[in-house]
């Protein structure tokens, strides 16, 4: 019997900033494209900025440090959009 293993890797490969949404291509060739309406700060960020982030948390994670913002990917799989009671910066 021939069993098809799937294999999922669910960190950050790269991310592309878009007009109104940025996308996250996993290392296991899946890609997820996200409003930036979800995320205040995003959305509030210049597209310089925006351009401006590094992967984090061994690779589970992005953050953007001149706009304090960090993101998980599992939190991104579940579709959750940033806190509503967010501190302004």
């Amino acid at each position: 019997m021939n069993i098809l293993t799937i294999q999922t890797d669910i960190r950050v490969k790269n991310v592309l900033i878009h007009e109104d949404a940025f996308s996250v291509e996993l290392m296991d060739g899946r890609t997820l494209t996200v409003p930036l309406a979800w995320f205040p700060r995003l959305l509030k960020a210049s597209p310089e900025q925006l351009e401006k982030w590094v992967i984090c948390g061994g690779g589970y994670g992005i953050h953007w440090e001149e706009i304090d913002e960090d993101l998980s990917i599992e939190g991104l799989l579940r579709g959750a959009p940033a806190p509503r009671n967010q501190p302004r910066s």
